[in-house]
């Protein structure tokens, strides 16, 4: 019995735990308590999940893409509070630099909720899930001007990760590019190991990694590497579209570089037309 228990143990998945660098931003930190606590949230990014993977055949768009998004998001507002760029909920709105990051903290958690309804048009079934769960995971933490406020920076973010929606406040666009900046090796690979080859599939296999750095005469430096040409079109056409539609593209230096001498071969045949 207690052999049988222990294999159990070990079998066991380990439960997914939503996580950022809270460092001493005490409201962030019982933001990510309150998110880890909130099985309604954790089932959403399971559904949602459900349906960009296995009904609709395109990458991950459930938990692990959600705490990478959150990181990266949360990495670019702090380079740029760091450049002393001022964050719009503080000029605006006379909060603070804290109050910014759970802005786009929240706003990477919630971004996506709604591909649990459906992948297209997404974003705008996103704002009805995310707008009483916002209000309910910040309630206790703000006064209700407050709350008010951070609610309504936290949907525009959201919708405004479309990538032909306008970004209103510095908080948007960096939910926005961070993104788009999800697109590291093996992030991508489902539809290309599906057997659908496409410039879609072929270039994402050709980003090998992302690194996001401080700039020296441009606040962020992003540092794109690839294994071949082919991902440059995840540069040019996905990255570049919603960099060039967000409120930070002026802090953004994109530089892209294929890794060694040699590109690696992606696919070795391709036929087009003819019978099927």
């Amino acid at each position: 019995m207690g052999q049988n228990n222990q294999e159990e143990q070990r079998t066991e998945p380990t439960a997914f735990k939503f996580s950022v660098p809270t460092r001493h931003n005490e409201k962030l930190k019982e933001l990510v308590r309150r998110v880890n606590a909130d099985e309604e949230i954790l089932q959403l990014w399971k559904c949602a999940n459900v349906n960009a993977v296995d009904r609709v055949g395109i990458s991950d768009h459930g938990e692990v893409h959600i705490k990478i998004v959150a990181n990266i998001a949360l990495r670019l507002a702090r380079i740029l509070m760091e450049a002393e760029i001022p964050m719009s909920v503080v000029k605006d709105h006379e909060m603070t630099n804290e109050d910014a990051e759970v802005i786009v903290v929240l706003a990477s958690a919630l971004h996506d909720l709604g591909i649990s309804v459906h992948r297209d048009n997404h974003e705008q079934y996103s704002l009805f899930l995310a707008a009483p769960k916002a209000k309910e995971l910040l309630d206790g933490m703000y006064d209700v001007r407050e709350r008010t406020i951070m609610v309504s920076e936290v949907l525009h973010a959201i919708i405004a990760h479309r990538w032909d929606v306008r970004c209103l406040t510095v908080e948007a666009g960096v939910v926005k590019v961070a993104d788009a900046l999800d697109m590291a090796e093996g992030r991508s690979r489902i539809a290309f190991e599906a057997g659908e080859i496409n410039i879609h599939s072929v270039s994402a296999q050709a980003i090998e990694g992302i690194a996001i750095r401080k700039g020296e005469d441009i606040p962020i430096k992003v540092e794109i590497t690839m294994s071949n040409s082919a991902g440059i079109f995840q540069v040019d056409e996905l990255l570049k579209r919603k960099l060039r539609n967000s409120s930070i593209y002026p802090y953004v230096h994109v530089i892209a570089k294929i890794k060694g001498e040699e590109e690696k071969r992606l696919i070795d045949y391709y036929s087009m037309g003819g019978r099927e």
